[in-house]
């Protein structure tokens, strides 16, 4: 079963924090958080990747924009497992996402659309949410 949140017309601005605390189903393959002006362009992407998309225990981010992806940033720590709850904090600074992960590693991503504030946010794939917060 996949599982879909979708949030709109709210307000995540620069300044602020998401934080978002959930678990994988016990056999997930991928999940994905995505972040943008509405459902059409994303302007982050962060795809924890168990065993999909021929990649196996990496962490894509990435941007969707006029239709196509963008560049792929992969990053080298996978502090995910299946069954267990993870908890993904994303600070949104004027020009870039500062993504930290349950392990204390970052990601560092660009503010690729530019905006300092995003209205549209989406969580789907195989893990259950159980905490949304933005501060």
């Amino acid at each position: 079963m996949l599982y879909f949140m979708n949030i709109q017309n709210m307000s995540f601005k620069v300044g602020q924090t998401l934080t978002i605390v959930g678990v994988p189903k016990p056999d997930a393959t991928n999940f994905a958080v995505n972040i943008g002006p509405d459902d059409k362009d994303i302007t982050l992407h962060i795809n924890p990747r168990f065993n999909a998309h021929g990649d196996e225990n990496v962490v894509v981010c990435n941007s969707y924009q006029g239709g196509n992806w963008c560049e792929e940033h992969r990053d080298g720590s996978f502090p995910f497992r299946q069954g267990e709850e993870f908890k993904i904090i994303i600070q949104f600074t004027p020009t870039e996402f500062l993504v930290s992960l349950s392990d204390g590693s970052q990601i560092h991503f660009p503010n690729r659309i530019g905006a300092e504030k995003y209205s549209f946010i989406s969580i789907e794939g195989e893990a259950r949410i159980t905490s949304f917060e933005i501060k």
